[in-house]
């Protein structure tokens, strides 16, 4: 098995130099870094983990809280790819990453105390909605943490644009000739459904188009059945849309089964645009014009956050906002 010494023997440096280099030691120089990274990689060493933890008193290790509102776990298309997206940036500086549970030696406990308990690093939190006390708790402590798609003013946070996502897809659908645009909105107690829902009432205002009360539809927890439940409730006024913004790619695909079902279709008769552009849009019938999500970036700004604040020892409080993009596939028309 290959030890740090034989590191050191082979490069002639000093095996405190060695592992200030593989520890990422701000006073070692880059010259002598990358010969140290050359010999390792030769020799195929593996620093131990047991021995990295005490010199450089990490664990190296980060928790995950993760809560979505559907209950389907990591099957979630865009809350799975931001994790990946973040599991492997942190996995590049050396971290591991440990799902939280309340759970341990048959004993119920926190968020807080089962990584207190583990000794992790630094939180990520993947989380849609406010209202979970735990992860207050959470945020609250000293203890490093960033929070993805949730508003805080107590802890480093990552989210998209939600509103200027609103706004594209509103004016998208005006420049076509709508005028008559619903929103399937999402679940006020989530960040992303209450943004979203901002963010269509003031582009609508902006272009000074008429927002009847019933043109906002429940779409709940971002489920396709919602979607088409609040579609169903929309086909039935008096005076219905000829355009919905859906606050998710979920809610648009239900929103078009239910057209569907009432034999219309999309866009003949509706156009339709979602949010997210999870995997599953550009394969549906027809192809959905959706609001993307870069959640490559989202991943990767959240690795950054999380990763200086447990370098500087110290609970930082700062603000990224992703920009989203538009994707024009085949759900909308002219009229």
């Amino acid at each position: 098995m290959v030890t740090i010494y034989d590191v050191a023997r082979k490069t002639g440096f000093s095996v405190t130099t060695v592992s200030k280099a593989l520890n990422d030691y701000k006073d070692v120089s880059p010259k002598t870094k990358k010969k140290i990274l050359e010999v390792v990689e030769e020799l195929g060493y593996l620093p131990n983990s047991h021995a990295r933890t005490l010199t450089t008193k990490k664990s190296w290790t980060i928790g995950v809280v993760f809560i979505e509102s559907l209950g389907i776990g990591m099957k979630h298309p865009f809350f799975n790819a931001v994790i990946e997206s973040f599991r492997k940036n942190v996995e590049t500086e050396g971290y591991d990453l440990l799902f939280a549970s309340r759970s341990i030696s048959n004993k119920k406990k926190s968020y807080l105390e089962h990584f207190k308990y583990r000794g992790v690093d630094g939180v990520v939190i993947v989380c849609s909605t406010y209202n979970d006390v735990q992860v207050q708790e959470l945020i609250e402590n000293p203890l490093p943490t960033v929070v993805i798609d949730l508003e805080s003013d107590k802890s480093s946070v990552v989210y998209s644009d939600n509103p200027s996502g609103s706004k594209l897809a509103v004016e998208y659908l005006y420049s076509l000739g709508h005028r008559k645009i619903a929103h399937i909105a999402g679940h006020s107690s989530t960040f992303a459904g209450e943004q979203r829902q901002l963010g269509f009432v003031e582009a609508m205002k902006n272009l000074h188009l008429s927002l009847p009360e019933e043109y906002i539809a429940d779409g709940k927890y971002f489920s396709r059945d919602s979607g088409y439940e609040a579609m169903e409730n929309l086909l039935k006024l008096s005076n219905p849309p000829t355009a919905i913004f859906a606050a998710g790619d979920n809610l648009a695909i239900g929103a078009i089964e239910a057209i569907r079902k009432h034999g219309f279709e999309v866009p003949r008769d509706f156009s339709i645009v979602g949010f997210d552009d999870i995997e599953l849009s550009q394969y549906v019938n027809p192809p959905l014009t959706t609001i993307k999500q870069d959640t490559e970036m989202l991943g990767k700004k959240a690795s950054e956050l999380l990763i200086k604040q447990i370098n500087d020892s110290h609970k930082k409080i700062n603000r990224v906002t992703i920009p989203v993009s538009l994707v024009v596939r085949e759900s909308c028309r002219k009229i």
